[in-house]
């Protein structure tokens, strides 16, 4: 293939159990992961040397953006020429549309993307045990960025257990104008919560509410360690929950790390009201999305 487009999702956190922090470094997890339709898309083309552009929309702004040089992209191309051993080159070119900052993942997406992109425009036919394991030497979110629908997360999210969902959930997203530090809300969750259990919360209510294609006990189930954190840093973020609850979503809650807020909905014409309702509220940003979606997936090639 001389040119090919893999389109990858954005992540919500249905479930973020956290644990205290560990001697090396980490959190352990239990969170339940659901891909959800918003997606970035990374072309990649063949060519001599190694580029690296981006399509920013206005209301992500590129200042937000990582640039080339400091991109996980390159990061992810670096490990997949390693470890086969094979020069890095080609032209790829990132066109966004995922949050950034937000707790969506959006560059985790963008790097599994990368991968599955330049293991085809360099025909290396990597197995999926490697690339996961690439994945995962890249970031937490990475792996389930290439696996998508929903999942179970493990370790420190990056063991990835896809979860049988047969529903189809629909979800109202707010970002917010300005991001928030991921590693700034864990300090801020290990300053609030010194005592925090050296095991995270269990997702048992959450599958079951999944397994039961029930929106309402999703909605009781849906569970997020950081979201205090998050809004302690960020106040307003609680009054936004407040306010899309007050509006009819069956449930608010931070998304990760935040500062991204989304809202469960019943169906599609009640995310589409309640996205009218908080965009005439004066929120310059509201996306609705149904998950859960396909993980990172070819969509053009030439």
């Amino acid at each position: 293939m001389d040119e090919l487009t893999v389109r990858a999702p954005a992540k919500i956190n249905l479930h973020l159990g956290v644990g205290a922090l560990r001697e090396d470094g980490y959190h352990p997890l239990v969170t339940v992961y659901q891909a959800v339709g918003l997606y970035d898309d990374v072309t990649a083309r063949a060519a001599d040397g190694w580029s690296l552009g981006m399509t920013v929309p206005d209301w992500i702004g590129a200042d937000a953006v990582p640039p080339a040089g400091e991109n996980i992209v390159d990061r992810a191309a670096d490990l997949l020429a390693a470890h086969h051993g094979v020069a890095r080159i080609g032209a790829v070119h990132i066109a966004k549309d995922i949050p950034m900052a937000g707790g969506m993942a959006g560059g985790s997406a963008d790097a599994a993307a990368a991968l599955v992109a330049l293991d085809r425009l360099w025909g290396l036919d990597t197995t999926d045990d490697d690339l996961l394991a690439l994945a995962a030497q890249l970031g937490s979110d990475v792996p389930f960025a290439l696996v998508g629908g929903t999942a179970l997360g493990t370790g420190r999210g990056e063991l990835v257990t896809p979860v049988d969902d047969r529903g189809t959930w629909w979800w109202v997203v707010v970002p917010s104008e300005v991001g928030l530090s991921t590693p700034e809300v864990y300090r801020h969750f290990d300053k609030m919560f010194p005592d925090a259990p050296s095991e995270p919360v269990p997702a048992d209510a959450l599958l079951q509410a999944i397994a039961d294609g029930d929106a309402w006990a999703l909605a009781d189930a849906l569970h997020n360690d950081l979201e205090a954190a998050a809004i302690d840093l960020r106040p307003e973020l609680g009054k936004l929950i407040e306010q899309g609850e007050g509006a009819g979503a069956l449930r608010g809650i931070v998304s990760g790390s935040g500062p991204t807020c989304v809202f469960l909905c019943g169906s599609a014409d009640h995310a589409r009201d309640l996205a009218a309702t908080l965009s005439n509220a004066g929120h310059p940003v509201v996306l609705a999305a149904n998950g859960p979606v396909a993980g990172s997936h070819l969509v053009s090639y030439a």
